[in-house]
């Protein structure tokens, strides 16, 4: 059985399959958007990869972290741009 890992998205705890992506962990919680462009619109994750940087979040205090790219991890305090 797989172990799990719980973390806060947006002051709401949620627990996941760990080695599961902050990315699916905002999905699972039913965040939309993970932020906004700077004309204000709502974005999210695009390519899974990395590489198109929609996905981006605030992580433990530290902004712009790709969450496609990040493995959750026990008490992760995640933050998107809503």
């Amino acid at each position: 059985m797989s172990e799990k890992v719980s973390l806060v998205i947006n002051g709401a705890t949620v627990t996941v399959p760990e080695g599961s992506m902050v990315s699916a962990a905002v999905a699972i919680a039913g965040v939309t958007p993970f932020r906004r462009s700077v004309r204000g619109e709502p974005r999210g994750p695009l390519c899974g990869m990395g590489i198109c940087f929609e996905c981006r979040v605030s992580i433990d205090g530290r902004a712009h972290c790709r969450s496609c790219q990040i493995p959750c991890r026990e008490g992760m305090e995640v933050r998107t741009g809503d």
